[in-house]
This record gives C-alpha cells, sequence and structure tokens, in this order.
C-alpha cells in the first residue's frame, strides 16, 4: 500500500491549473494503487499561520518546560510533519505568485523543516534530512514560460522547493510544469497536454 499525501496552494481552487494538474496525478496514482490511503492538506482552504514568537520560543525549549502557548504553537508542526513521515509519495500543486510559490505554502514550509524532526545536525555529518526513501512530484504553474529562455531568472519556484525539500531529505523530486498558461490564445490548452504528457512519463516510472 502506498501512502500519498497531496499539498494544494492555490487560491483559485479546483479552477488553478496547478490543482487540476496535482489532482489528476494522484487520481492516477489511486488507479495504479488502489489501496493507497491519500491524504489531502489544501493549504489555501485552510491555510497555516506564519510562525511567531510562541513557536520559535517553543523550538528552544524542552517539551516539559514548554507554555500552553508554546505547546499549542507547535502542535500543527506536529501533525503537518507527520503527514510528511507516513508518506511515501508526495505531489505538491503549486501556481507562481510574484515569481517564487504562495506565501501559504512558505508558511507550510516554516512548519515541517524543524531541526530534530525532519533535518538533524552532527559535527561529523552536518546537516542530515530524514525524509529519504520518499519520493515528491512538483506541479508548478505560471502564465509565462519560466522553465527556459529570458523570464528563466525570474523562477524562485523550482530552484528553492527543489533546496528546501532536499535539505530535508526528499531529493527525488520531479516536475511537472504548467507554464505559459497567459502566452496566447492556445498558451492554456498547449500547457495543459505539455503537463499531461510529463505526468504520465513520470508516472510510468513509478513502482
Amino acid at each position: 500500500m502506498k501512502n500519498i499525501l497531496l499539498i494544494q496552494s492555490s487560491p483559485r481552487g479546483s479552477e488553478s491549473y496547478s490543482h487540476k494538474a496535482a489532482q489528476s496525478i494522484v487520481n492516477d496514482l489511486e488507479q495504479r494503487y488502489p489501496d493507497a490511503k491519500i491524504v489531502v492538506r489544501d493549504l489555501a482552504q485552510n491555510s497555516p499561520p506564519h510562525v511567531g514568537q510562541a513557536f520559535v520560543g517553543g523550538l528552544a525549549t524542552g517539551p516539559e518546560q514548554r507554555t500552553p502557548e508554546q505547546t499549542k504553537a507547535l502542535a500543527l508542526s506536529d501533525v503537518l510533519i507527520d503527514e510528511l513521515l507516513a508518506s511515501d509519495i508526495i505531489v505538491i500543486g503549486v501556481p507562481m505568485h510574484n515569481f517564487g510559490p504562495p506565501s501559504t505554502l512558505k508558511a507550510w514550509i516554516d512548519h515541517v523543516v524543524r531541526v530534530g524532526r525532519t533535518v538533524t545536525y552532527s559535527s561529523q555529518k552536518g546537516p542530515e534530512g530524514k525524509l529519504k526513501g520518499k519520493r515528491a512530484i512538483l506541479v508548478l504553474a505560471s502564465g509565462g514560460i519560466y522553465s527556459d529562455g529570458p523570464a528563466k531568472p525570474f523562477d524562485f519556484q523550482e530552484p528553492y522547493l527543489r533546496a528546501i525539500l532536499g535539505f530535508i531529505g526528499l531529493t527525488d523530486v520531479d516536475v511537472v510544469r504548467v507554464e505559459g498558461v497567459a502566452v496566447g490564445a492556445i498558451g492554456a490548452e498547449k500547457a495543459v497536454a505539455s503537463a499531461m504528457a510529463r505526468s504520465r512519463e513520470i508516472l510510468a516510472h513509478v513502482v
């Protein structure tokens, strides 16, 4: 049985290209693994709070010494991390907002990238991610073309997400782009067709 975690982050919900493509990938995975357990975390519908003083203070305090406010601030972080640790495949739908991921996804990242839980440090090895052996599929949607060409330097989606996921051990990462949806009259049609072809290519190698 596979455990699949679907992270959606578009405020446009089911109307968004990233949402549709990510959901399509999960639907295909579900057909392949009918016994799969699927957990959906929609960050636009249920946005995690930005980390604050209680969260930061709780990280620096042992569990027994934490105040009720610190314990409460870290409770959601524990839930989100447990979802990641339990998953085999993570599918993340990401629209481009001002050349990067939405702030809701950044807030989720701030909750799950956590020393002692998803990453450890040692004097011999330095930082070491604890989510090794899992697979991630990023679905990146954008109005323009950012994978190549003159706008590529403005792409802060894929480089950032690959770096931060790799930091916690998620290095087996595939990318599906739904890009150019605002380019020309048939931009969206071409973008979706290209994304679907790339999705099929990736899923053909999922075991």
